[in-house]
């Protein structure tokens, strides 16, 4: 529950530093989604399989770092950690920058991935903030993560029109240096303390890997990344191909789409938290996010892609809401912070083998093939939540946390 109760001057300070952090560090790995693959293309070593890897690349080190170094910053304090990561993200995006392959901006991609501070930033929100405030806190955060991904959609094809795929490696960077800069000079030095709600507990590993309704959750965010990174191989030529529109313009096309998308999860919403029917979403979701995929690589004319484009990020952008508070609602007490943490390591495992995958597939196979891959995954998905476990409705879990 939001309480009404106002934050704090410190809390409303620090809240607010850690979420323009975190939507500088996300925007900076969201802005390469539509461009790599059509911007690496010319680059040496250029092949569907290695764009594919780069695309995902920093799904790997996230998913292998970002727990222990939660654990680490428990131990020597969380501004470290966080300038630590940062000054890693700096080093990938420099790397990627001056990369003059492919493979080299996979290097970078990976660096940027192990500078995985996602943990730490969340513990010292809630170092910071009362047991009352904390929802708000993560609240804002994760709004700023939402934010991020549409102002990446636009931003990353207009600074690339400008400056080409490097430009936007050298932003990334830029915005890494300023957060830097947020976490010496705007948050204060803060007793690190021990939170059930956030940060993974070693002991409680085994009951959340074990749980039915976690495990549901925890497939559908794999799978959603593994499906949204994947379909970005071929998202960027669609719609520059088949949609007529030049590469220096795709933002045109992602401004629209993604105000409609909003507007689409109205009705989505509506029926999962009002109607209690959240299985009954998700469901509608995983087959909007199907159909709309094979569209957009099958068809022709250009009012359906768009509308295709608009079902596909009606579905992602509401799974991406829904999700983590599905977690929130399924998950037993004392095992928030561990199933947070599981959580969050699935959705970047799916970024890696989805771009991996597919990339993969794509080479060896082409269009089709990856089609039939990503449709085969959304079947997964289905198996997967055909009955959802009663706890990840709406209400379920109430007066737990």
């Amino acid at each position: 529950m939001l309480t009404n109760n106002p934050m704090t001057a410190l809390e409303r300070r620090v809240v607010a530093a850690l979420a323009l952090l975190y939507s500088f560090r996300m925007l900076g790995l969201f802005m390469v989604l539509p461009l790599l693959a059509l911007y690496a293309a010319d680059m040496m070593g250029a092949s569907p399989l290695m764009i594919g890897v780069a695309l995902g690349a920093y799904g790997a080190t996230q998913a292998l770092l970002q727990i222990p170094l939660g654990w680490l910053s428990d131990k020597i304090g969380r501004k470290p950690v966080i300038l630590g990561g940062l000054a890693m993200f700096v080093l990938g995006s420099v790397v990627a920058a001056l990369a003059e392959s492919v493979q080299v901006i996979a290097l970078g991609r990976a660096l940027q991935g192990a500078g995985a501070i996602s943990g730490s930033v969340m513990a010292l929100a809630a170092d910071v903030t009362s047991e009352e405030q904390r929802t708000k806190a993560m609240a804002v955060i994760g709004i700023s993560i939402g934010l991020s991904f549409a102002l990446a959609l636009i931003f990353g094809p207009l600074l690339a029109a400008w400056g080409g795929l490097e430009a936007v490696f050298w932003m990334t960077a830029a915005l890494a240096l300023l957060g830097m800069a947020i976490v010496a000079l705007g948050i204060p030095t803060i007793a690190t303390r021990a939170h059930e709600d956030v940060g993974a507990n070693r002991n409680m590993f085994r009951p959340v890997l074990a749980d039915p309704a976690l495990r549901q959750i925890n497939g559908s965010v794999f799978l959603l990344h593994f499906m949204l990174t994947a379909s970005f191989l071929v998202l960027p030529s669609v719609i520059e191909g088949s949609m007529g529109v030049p590469r220096d313009s795709h933002w045109q096309v992602y401004l629209p789409v993604l105000v409609l998308s909003l507007l689409g999860m109205y009705p989505l919403l509506r029926l999962s938290e009002r109607g209690g029917r959240t299985g009954l979403a998700q469901k509608i979701t995983v087959l909007m996010m199907s159909a709309s995929l094979a569209l957009l690589f099958l068809g022709k004319d250009t009012l359906l892609l768009y509308a295709a484009l608009c079902g596909f990020f009606t579905a992602v952008n509401y799974l991406e809401a829904v999700l983590p508070s599905l977690v929130s609602k399924a998950v037993f007490a004392h095992g928030k912070g561990t199933a947070l943490g599981v959580y969050a390591t699935c959705q970047f495992l799916g970024a890696f083998v989805g771009g991996t995958l597919g990339g993969l597939v794509y080479g060896y196979v082409g269009l089709t093939g990856l089609l039939w891959l990503i449709l085969m995954a959304a079947v997964l998905w289905l198996v997967l939540i055909w009955r959802i476990d009663p706890r990840a409705e709406p209400g379920a879990a109430a007066g737990v946390f």
